[in-house]
């Protein structure tokens, strides 16, 4: 399909004309799994110290059927805003959704409404922690905000329902029942949004006591001191000496993690084996979530398997985010730091993705938006920013593929006390601006060079042998400024 041709059904779709068929050849199922927080170092196939502990064996599965993205990022670190840019393939300052407070406008232009015009069944379950009733869909059944992980409650157009058990099993229920009982013969776009892994890690029984005495590897970076970064690193509010509470976070003070509550109250500590201590505990909790999630995943993917859906579904698993595992002594998310700036994405197209294949172009969860309507053959409206996957998926990449990416993040007085802050980054390169309220001067920059320091752990921009790419990026940052449209009083 041209572009042409696509601009002119774009037009037609949001005027709100039915465009009843697009293309006159078989057009793919696509089910988007998706998760809240998970680490692409929490997946066996992306490898990693965590790559030998057979947590994720569906998802390594699913990778090994598959293509691998190495370098897939999010534009902005956060649940509601990244959520945002997934729905409409638009940067936090034009959909509007810059952090976790105020409201998100359904009314804007979103793909599930495009492909809703366009033929698609279209369905969503599961965590979106977009205030509101949904849009596009024909059935949505999302958890209110951040939801429960046990005896979850959920909202539809009709009201809310209560559901006992573990939040991962009953989303994964309600997306079968779906698929079983309400999918129509049209093509469907299903998406299933699992709460877990986000804090405060609170896995299903049968997961807690199937962890409770592994023993997970170190990060090298555990006890970082921040020495070659600058004022946000010093100054966050997410590390887990101080920050992880060890009642609420690590739960001993809940009856079903009693056995940590004795072992934490065996013995004093100094402050480098409590945090080896809580480092553990976390990861146990942490790991067995995502354990949970990979299960359920494994129950679908089974399930599509046998009722002969696999050959024309597109499968892809993403996260709202990355996440610290200990990295730097750190949870939570928010910095442009490789392990919150980059997320998982493994996508299954039979026929169609090389199974076993990685691609390591830059792409964005702006560009979520476009593939799913490319895959469609659907229209692209004109106002997303982001681009189709499909050619990277067929192993083809365009040869004016991006060469950077643009982050923005916006959240601060708040929660985990990380400065806002914007940059850039290319296949090698990454230079950071820290600007704002409780920052130096009111800007502060980083720069690291991926190659030679991929765990960011000195910051390089005052090195002069650096002068001349830094002041390159600071160009191609004042481009990217301009082509997103990002406003002067953000910048």
């Amino acid at each position: 399909m041209t572009n042409l041709m696509r601009r002119i059904l774009a037009a037609l779709s949001m005027s709100g004309m039915l465009v009843s068929v697009i293309s006159a050849g078989e057009r793919p199922n696509i089910l988007w799994l998706f998760s809240d927080d998970h680490a692409p170092s929490a997946i066996g196939a992306y490898g990693g110290i965590l790559k030998d502990e057979n947590i994720t064996p569906n998802l390594d599965r699913l990778a090994s059927e598959g293509m691998i993205f190495d370098r897939a990022y999010v534009a902005n670190s956060i649940c509601a805003p990244s959520r945002a840019t997934l729905l409409t393939g638009k940067h936090s300052h034009l959909n509007g959704k810059i952090d976790n407070r105020g409201p998100f406008n359904h009314d804007q232009n979103q793909f599930q409404k495009v492909l809703q015009t366009s033929g698609y069944q279209t369905a969503m379950v599961g965590k979106i922690h977009l205030n509101g009733a949904m849009q596009g869909f024909d059935y949505w059944e999302v958890l209110p905000g951040q939801g429960s992980y046990n005896n979850p409650q959920f909202v539809t157009a009709a009201g809310k329902t209560k559901y006992e058990g573990h939040s991962s099993d009953i989303i994964a229920d309600k997306a079968l029942e779906w698929l079983d009982r309400k999918r129509d013969e049209r093509p469907f776009m299903l998406m299933v949004h699992f709460k877990a892994p986000h804090r405060n890690w609170y896995p299903s029984k049968r997961m807690i006591e199937a962890f409770k005495d592994r023993k997970f590897p170190e990060p090298p970076s555990l006890f970082d001191d921040y020495s070659g970064r600058g004022t946000a690193a010093h100054e966050q509010d997410m590390n887990i000496k101080n920050t992880m509470s060890v009642d609420k976070d690590l739960k001993t003070d809940t009856e079903d993690f009693a056995y940590r509550k004795r072992d934490f109250e065996s013995k004093e500590r100094s402050t480098e084996e409590l945090i080896r201590w809580k480092y553990q505990a976390y990861m146990k909790d942490y790991l067995a979530c995502v354990a949970g999630v990979d299960e359920n995943i494994g129950r679908i993917l089974d399930y599509i398997k046998a009722k002969n859906l696999d050959k024309n579904t597109v499968v892809m698993y993403s996260a709202d985010q990355g996440f610290y595992l200990g990295e730097h002594g750190w949870f939570d998310k928010r910095f442009m730091y490789e392990e919150s700036f980059r997320t998982p994405l493994i996508v299954r197209w039979p026929e169609k993705v090389k199974a076993g294949t990685r691609n390591k172009d830059l792409v964005q969860n702006i560009d979520f938006a476009e593939t799913f309507l490319d895959l469609a053959n659907a229209p692209i409206p004109n106002d997303m920013q982001g681009r189709s996957l499909v050619p990277l998926m067929e192993g083809q990449t365009p040869s004016d593929w991006r060469a950077s990416l643009y982050y923005h993040y916006y959240e601060y007085p708040a929660v985990h006390s990380v400065r806002k802050h914007e940059g850039v980054c290319t296949d090698q390169y990454k230079l950071i601006r820290f600007y704002g309220q409780d920052v130096p001067d009111g800007e502060e920059w980083e720069f690291y060079d991926l190659k030679k320091d991929p765990k960011e752990m000195k910051s390089e921009f005052n090195n002069p042998e650096y002068a001349t790419m830094i002041k390159t990026l600071k160009g191609e940052l004042a481009k990217l400024r301009a082509d997103y449209k990002v406003p002067v009083e953000d910048q």
